[in-house]
């Protein structure tokens, strides 16, 4: 069963327009490919397996070496040479040419490919996550807030990145609207530290809206973190 989940496609304007991202339940190794055909039973042992599967390895990378091309049920081999020629009499130069070992699908690997079914799971996004929040003034971490100083984050994708107006690291008292800093020393994944706007006394939490995703490409909408610890202006 392959899963796979909806996402949103962030490459192009629409906003319904969404893409498979397939779900990878387990990788296989030499090893662990071994173990299933171990356990399928056989009178041929480990040992004889690995020596024969890498032989195997061997004859094909040798093939490959010399020229030859690999015709087998579960893949097959062609070349192909990339790069542009200056005339008829040029040759081969590694500095301006690529050769390339393409493979394609074999007939055991189109019959597979066919008979794969799926299952839809739910999407995951990357969103950020406040671990702790220190008062840099005080020392203190989890517990206040010095207005005027600096406050430092340390969490996961608290990078803020991305045009929307809620985008940013904002101090929200029990009553009335949050206060947005304004002025940042470090703007990473995993830390943030910025300048404490001039906060009334009072309660506060902490929260974290980015379109940051880990790469180039932004969310459409941030995603949104409240650090779960209320701290206090004295």
């Amino acid at each position: 069963m392959l899963k796979y989940a909806l996402q949103e496609n962030l490459l192009t304007e629409r906003t319904d327009d969404y893409a498979a991202q397939t779900i990878v339940e387990g990788s296989y190794d030499k090893e662990a490919i071994i173990n299933l055909m171990l356990q399928r039973g056989t009178l041929v042992t480990r040992t004889d397996m690995l020596a024969v599967l890498n032989l195997f390895e061997e004859v094909i990378s040798g093939l490959i070496q010399v020229g030859g091309t690999i015709n087998l049920p579960l893949f097959n081999t062609s070349f192909s040479i990339s790069g542009v020629f200056e005339g008829p009499m040029d040759l081969f130069d590694g500095g301006r040419h690529k050769l390339n070992v393409n493979l394609s699908k074999g007939v055991l690997l189109r019959d597979a490919e066919a008979k794969v079914k799926f299952e839809k799971t739910s999407a995951t996004s990357p969103s950020p996550s406040i671990q702790e929040v220190k008062d840099v003034a005080s020392g203190k971490t989890n517990e206040i807030l010095t207005p005027g100083g600096a406050v430092q984050l340390w969490g996961s994708q608290l990078r803020l990145a991305g045009d929307h107006p809620e985008v940013g690291l904002w101090f929200v008292p029990e009553t009335g609207e949050a206060i947005k800093a304004s002025v940042f020393i470090t703007n990473k994944p995993a830390s943030l530290i910025a300048m404490i706007p001039a906060l009334a006394k009072g309660i506060y939490s902490v929260k974290v809206a980015t379109q940051y995703t880990g790469g180039t490409v932004l969310l459409r909408t941030p995603k949104i973190n409240v650090f779960n610890k209320a701290l206090e202006v004295e």
